[in-house]
Parts: C-alpha cells; sequence; structure tokens
C-alpha cells in the first residue's frame, strides 16, 4: 500500500504544473485524499483535500483559485492542478491519504504518505 507523487520540477512565476498521487493498494476513491507542502524552514501546511464521502473539495486560502485538486477513478490517481503559481509556492509537495469516511475539515490523521515532489518556482 503506498501513495507516489510526481510531476514536480522548476517553472517561472505565473506558470503551471500539475501533481500526480497514485495510489497503489487501496481504492482512492474512498478514502480523504490531501496535498500538503513544506517550505524549507517552515511548518507542513495542508493545500488541498478531496473527501472520500462526495468528492468535496478544500483549499488553503492561499492557494484558492489557483490551485484544483481532482482525482480519476479509473487511474486511481488524485491530481493537483497549480496554475498562476508564485515564489511563495516553493516546497517539497506530499500526498497523504486518510482512511475515513469524513469531510476534509474532520480529518485528523492520515494512514498513508509519499515521498513527496520538489516543486520550485524560480526566474
Amino acid at each position: 500500500v503506498r501513495v507516489a507523487e510526481s510531476g514536480g520540477g522548476l517553472v517561472q512565476p505565473g506558470g503551471s504544473l500539475r501533481l500526480s498521487c497514485v495510489a497503489s493498494g487501496f481504492t482512492a476513491d474512498y478514502y480523504a485524499m490531501t496535498w500538503f507542502r513544506q517550505a524549507p524552514g517552515k511548518e507542513r501546511e495542508e493545500v488541498a483535500c478531496i473527501n472520500g464521502v462526495n468528492s468535496a473539495t478544500q483549499y488553503a486560502d492561499s492557494v484558492k483559485d489557483r490551485f484544483t485538486i481532482s482525482k480519476d477513478r479509473r487511474q486511481n490517481t488524485v491530481y493537483l492542478q497549480m496554475d498562476n503559481l508564485k515564489f511563495e509556492d516553493t516546497a517539497v509537495y506530499y500526498c497523504a491519504a486518510a482512511r475515513v469516511q469524513a469531510m476534509c475539515h474532520e480529518v485528523l490523521d492520515y494512514d498513508y504518505w509519499g515521498q513527496g515532489t520538489q516543486v520550485t518556482v524560480s526566474s
């Protein structure tokens, strides 16, 4: 059972990236799937979540209207589309899965974490 992120890289301000989180050994559609990020010297921040109840989403204020979380049930994959990237979006992005039927704001613990993928926004 694992989750694996990919899609990070170097992008200029205003650019876009799409991160992927592939779930193996479980059905992501039934889990709360969340993207976190951690920048050097900063605490980990929850970025976006999609729940396993009704696929409702939740975003951090810092990324609202720029990032979109979605899932592909056939591919068992969760995506994070990141548009209009800013310098402050630079971080390692992690995917996590919670085996709970709950709204995103109710999730307290996560069962599976990926290794992370680096996103660097630089001119």
